[in-house]
């Protein structure tokens, strides 16, 4: 992978913090691994905002309430485990 050195300011007091609980020289490493994972959550938040409203409750009575949704849920896993039960001969 293609890496560029790019100079980023950090509060002294927070690389203290960091380099109490990384070993030496995993520094980058853990700070581009949290960039990664915080990126992610932000990527995932675009999304959801994105799909906010797409679906109308007149389409999708099964998942009016919360308990109708948790209901609903327990189906698909319950179809799923039946499936994957009867694929692999168990009972």
């Amino acid at each position: 992978m293609e890496t560029k050195l790019t100079p980023i300011r950090f509060p002294a007091d927070l690389l203290a913090e960091i380099d109490r609980y990384i070993e030496d020289g995993n520094r980058s490493k853990f700070i581009i691994d949290a960039a990664r994972k915080e990126l992610y959550r932000l990527k995932q938040r675009q999304a959801i905002h994105n799909a906010a409203g797409i679906f109308d409750d007149k389409d999708y009575p099964e998942i009016k309430t919360a308990e109708d949704t948790s209901n609903w849920v327990r189906k698909i896993r319950d179809e799923s485990e039946a499936r994957r039960r009867d694929l692999f001969g168990e009972k």
